[in-house]
């Protein structure tokens, strides 16, 4: 269930970002399964809906979901390689968002860097 609480320091779009992730992550949401239509869960959670159009486009961004137009929006298929690649990956980010984290940089910023980076 998403909920969005609006007495949290955390902007909409960054809460209803980390619980889709959470739920992709965590299996609830398994790929191939259709994300709600922007303007249904913007109606749902009481948001406008070009919040959830910014989160979708990030997780898009991100690789967790793909957008079909309009057939909407699935979640991907991750393509994690080996067990060992994972593991190597998830330590690699791990140590970017900690280096990230010591410049003081915050989460928009980190995703700000790698998007730049990914565009060199």
């Amino acid at each position: 269930m998403l909920r969005i609480d609006p007495a949290l320091p955390t902007p909409p779009y960054e809460q209803l970002r980390s619980q889709l992730i959470k739920q992709i992550t965590d299996g609830e949401l398994t790929p191939g399964a259709k994300l709600p239509a922007v303007r249904r869960l913007a109606s749902d959670l009481g948001l406008a809906p070009n919040t959830v159009a910014r989160t979708y486009r990030e997780l898009e961004a991100a690789g967790y979901v793909q957008t079909q137009g309009r057939n909407g929006t699935i979640v991907s298929t991750p393509d994690l390689g080996s067990p060992e690649i994972h593991e190597r990956a998830l330590g690699l980010a791990t140590e970017y968002v900690t280096g990230m984290q010591a410049l003081g940089l915050g989460q928009e910023s980190m995703i700000t860097y790698l998007q730049r980076s990914l565009n060199r």
